[in-house]
């Protein structure tokens, strides 16, 4: 045996979209139902495991054999799945003796060495992450059973007991055996269609060195993070009975039912004389400013109980495993046109900032249940929550965070694409890149709190703004608003910035030029570095890492303004498979940030030893001895890698007891 292809149907009482299969298959009856397996590439086999049917014992020996590879679509799933299976059956999950990298925190979890997932073949080539889309956008003949979402919520989740159903909480086979007959041929069908996307995407293998990086999220996810459940629970209990009070007041002052609810008090404003179709954030911003003061203090309320960010710690206890600590919330290859990680469950990637001066004492009060000291020091409680939230992750066992990230990393590495020798003397020289950028735009000395100081801020918007083509409209939306300028004035900052960083300008024009060659042609090209070349309906750009981006059926378009764009099929804004224009700068912004995703890998890799407990963006958060040295970490994490030569990086870090934002 060298391959198994493995499909699983399960059950379990606990919501797998909200808790992740790693709290999911720790459930009191977790059970797994149907084991389907293809032994290489032979006929499909459905194991009955809900009806008494055994797994035959060479493919359980398998199942932990390093030397066979297994595979799944969202192989994750299947793994901590049998995972649980196994160590129920009291089969060591580990014949070698922990050979789990990470088998202090892990040796409950099978080896992910071994294991291959088809989803993430699939993201490697900008395709769905999901089966029954992959096998569309392939055209399979052999596609998910369209019935299979309702035989998974009759089977695999708990019911509705009712008079029809005689009162049960679970449908079992034997409840409707005509159903549970097309159970099994969903499951058969489910190892079929994964086996043809692999015989469909056989062409465009992926590399090794992609499938060890997968290995290394794995061991991230099955690792985990530490949390203060005390201070979690302490957090909710906070965040509730300050919304009762808000409700309450607001009640009180707009006789209103639900004032939480978005159509009542769209209704009292417009009773009110003020008519708005949204109650977004920006827009009760604006109405706050623009409202009479009793309006005003109503709608700052209104904020205030309306605020979605706390709901995190709610996240965080739904996932919560049995030794305190959230598994599986990075996604492998979640966002596909760059290879970047995605968030899930509690979603890293978009916690609030933490401002407060005090966020000890804060974060102390709730952690001892103290509401009343709380309610007494903190007048806006959902926004001093919401700032804390970070705080609710902790190391274990005496240890330590350090958390290190890279400075500036895309200016850092679009300067370097580009050579745009002035940004990376000015990185270099250790310089503020916002201060160095305002100087070479306004011809004028530009120092942080002195001469010129007030263009730094200028400088920050434009490099926020302009690196990828923005204009005016991107200005505004990274804060250029508060500047007070006009539009004209804005136009003159980007034409300015532009003619500061020609490089850059010039590498969006070289990759569009490129691109659209490559397209028409069918020739390979390459500019800066990077090269582009189309294979089998796929344009492919290979960054300097060898890694390749993929962008599916591309063509050449007409632009809303007349001009040639580039058009490729991809998962859009809707999250619906469409077809997508893009151009050269956004371009140049997937290359700069999927060239930012494998220099944080590569900083990955480089402490795989060590306890990595999460990464966001371009951070990472080790769990760690209080012995471990800062600085020695920095260092290490600043390392350029061996296929960016001349690319200058710089880690920055802090030690705490909690995590936070420094």
């Amino acid at each position: 045996m060298k391959c198994i292809s493995i499909d699983l149907e399960t059950y379990s009482n606990i919501n797998l979209q909200k808790s992740g299969v790693y709290k999911y298959a720790e459930s009191e009856d977790f059970e797994i139902l149907l084991f389907g397996y293809s032994i290489d590439g032979g006929e499909v086999t459905v194991v009955d495991l809900a009806l008494g049917e055994k797994i035959p014992d060479a493919v359980i020996d398998a199942l932990t054999d390093d030397s066979v590879v297994k595979w799944a679509f969202n192989s994750q799933f299947e793994r901590i799945c049998l995972s649980r299976y196994l160590s129920d059956m009291g089969i060591p999950l580990d014949p070698f003796h922990n050979n789990h990298p990470l088998s202090t925190e892990c040796s409950r979890f099978l080896n992910p060495k071994s294991w291959r997932c088809t989803m993430v073949w699939s993201a490697t080539l900008g395709l769905p992450l999901s089966l029954e889309g992959v096998g569309a956008i392939l055209g399979l003949e052999k596609q998910k059973l369209s019935e299979g979402k309702s035989l998974i919520k009759y089977f695999c989740v708990p019911c509705v007991p009712t008079k029809a159903n005689n009162g049960r909480t679970r449908n079992k086979p034997n409840d409707d055996m005509e159903k549970w007959k097309q159970f099994k041929a969903y499951n058969l069908r489910d190892v079929e269609t994964e086996m043809e996307i692999q015989r469909k995407l056989s062409r465009f293998p992926v590399t090794d060195a992609i499938w060890d990086e997968y290995h290394l999220d794995q061991e991230i996810n099955d690792n985990g993070i530490g949390v203060d459940i005390q201070f979690v629970t302490n957090a909710v209990d906070f965040d509730n009975r300050s919304k009762e009070a808000l409700t309450v007041k607001m009640q009180e002052l707009t006789n209103l039912d639900n004032p939480n609810s978005v159509q009542q008090m769209k209704k009292w404003l417009a009773d009110s004389g003020i008519e708005t179709e949204s109650l977004g954030k920006k827009v009760l911003a604006e109405l706050i400013q623009n409202t009479p003061p009793h309006i005003s203090d109503i709608l700052t309320l209104r904020g205030k109980l309306a605020k979605s960010s706390v709901k995190k710690y709610t996240a965080m206890a739904n996932a919560l495993c049995s030794d305190n600590r959230v598994r599986g919330m990075f996604q492998f290859y979640g966002a596909n046109r760059t290879g970047r990680f995605a968030g899930r469950l509690v979603q890293l990637q978009n916690l609030p900032q933490n401002h407060i001066s005090d966020l000890a004492q804060a974060r102390g009060l709730v952690q001892s249940g103290n509401y009343t000291a709380f309610e007494m020091l903190y007048d806006d409680i959902p926004d001093t929550l919401s700032q804390l939230i970070r705080t609710a992750f902790v190391p274990q066992n005496d240890n330590k965070y350090i958390v290190a990230d890279f400075s500036a990393i895309e200016a850092r590495v679009i300067a370097w694409l580009a050579g745009e020798k002035w940004r990376m003397n000015a990185f270099a020289n250790g310089e503020d890149i916002y201060c160095a950028s305002a100087s070479k735009m306004f011809g004028v000395p530009v120092v942080k709190h002195g001469i010129n100081g007030q263009l730094r801020q200028k400088g920050k918007c434009a490099e926020l703004a302009c690196g990828y083509g923005g204009s005016v409209g991107a200005m505004k939306a990274m804060g250029a608003d508060a500047l007070g300028l006009s539009d004209d004035e804005l136009k003159k900052i980007v034409m300015d910035w532009r003619e500061a960083s020609p490089h850059i300008t010039d590498l969006w024009w070289s990759v569009d030029n490129c691109i659209k060659e490559t397209i028409q042609k069918r020739n390979t090209t390459e500019t800066h570095g990077i090269q582009f070349s189309y294979e089998s309906g796929f344009l492919f750009i290979t960054l300097p890492s060898g890694r390749r981006l993929a962008y599916v059926k591309p063509k050449i378009g007409i632009n809303q303004f007349g001009g040639e764009s580039v058009t490729y099929e991809g998962v859009g804004t809707t999250k619906k498979w469409e077809r997508l224009e893009s151009y050269g700068p956004k371009f140049c912004e997937n290359i700069v940030q999927g060239i930012a995703r494998d220099i944080l890998v590569f900083a990955l890799q480089t402490f795989r030893c060590c306890k990595i407990v999460a990464h966001v963006h371009d951070e990472i958060i080790l769990e760690c001895r209080k012995d471990v040295s800062l600085d020695v970490v920095c260092e290490q994490m600043s390392r350029t890698p061996p296929w960016a030569d001349g690319l200058l990086l710089r880690a920055d870090g802090y030690e705490c007891s909690f995590y936070k934002k420094d």
